[in-house]
């Protein structure tokens, strides 16, 4: 019997999969129509279904934060576009809120598959899946979240901004950032590699230390 080769899902270092795509605005080309700019690519399980709903209504009063941040939503399901359509209808009409950001209309699931958004125990529907995109088309995270669990925006938005001061100024995030119980809205220098740079850094004045392989800073 011929082995079959497993497929391999994106991981966080990877670019994201090239591939075209029909959204609720058309046609995409995925990275390439998002070059430049940071990317939370979402699935949600179905259209017309109530945690999806809160979901989409989170994302959308959120839109124009992770605007500012240059980085920009794109959902996901495995629905025709037809769908999609009506269920942002029903949004607008029936909740007041309008949906400004694209959904992928996946209905052969070709897309889920190519990035493992289906789940062993979750049927044929996408789970909560969360990707997040750099400018330069590389995967920095990925969240999974079950059908019954509603994701947490703020989290997401968290992150973003995360990234994005890790990057520029490169240093690493503490934990429940800028509310961390150590260090409050600081920022963690990457310890020193040497003997004669861990030496020196507890008489910096350029930062607090707790030791000279836990120091932090303003930024």
């Amino acid at each position: 019997m011929e082995n079959k080769m497993e497929e391999k899902f994106p991981l966080i270092g990877d670019k994201l999969p090239e591939m075209e795509v029909q959204t609720t605005h058309g046609k995409r080309k995925l990275p390439d129509d998002y070059l430049g700019k940071w990317l939370v690519l979402f699935s949600h399980p179905a259209d017309f279904t109530p945690v999806c709903t809160t979901e989409f209504v989170a994302f959308a009063k959120r839109h124009e934060q992770f605007k500012k941040l240059n980085c920009e939503l794109l959902g996901l399901s495995i629905d025709q576009v037809f769908s999609h359509i009506k269920w942002v209808e029903w949004i607008e009409e029936k909740l007041g809120v309008e949906i400004k950001f694209p959904i992928i209309a996946d209905d052969t699931g070709k897309v889920a598959k190519k990035l493992g958004m289906i789940h062993p125990g979750a049927g044929t529907s996408t789970v909560r899946a969360v990707f997040l995109i750099d400018p330069n088309s590389v995967i920095r995270l990925i969240l999974f979240y079950p059908a019954s669990v509603g994701r947490n925006m703020d989290e997401i938005l968290r992150v973003v901004k995360a990234f994005q001061i890790s990057d520029e100024y490169k240093v690493a995030i503490p934990a429940n950032w800028p509310n961390n119980e150590l260090m409050k809205d600081e920022v963690i220098i990457p310890p020193p590699t040497d003997v004669e740079t861990a030496k020196k850094r507890l008489k910096s004045k350029e930062f607090e230390c707790y030791d000279w392989w836990l120091c932090h800073k303003k930024i």
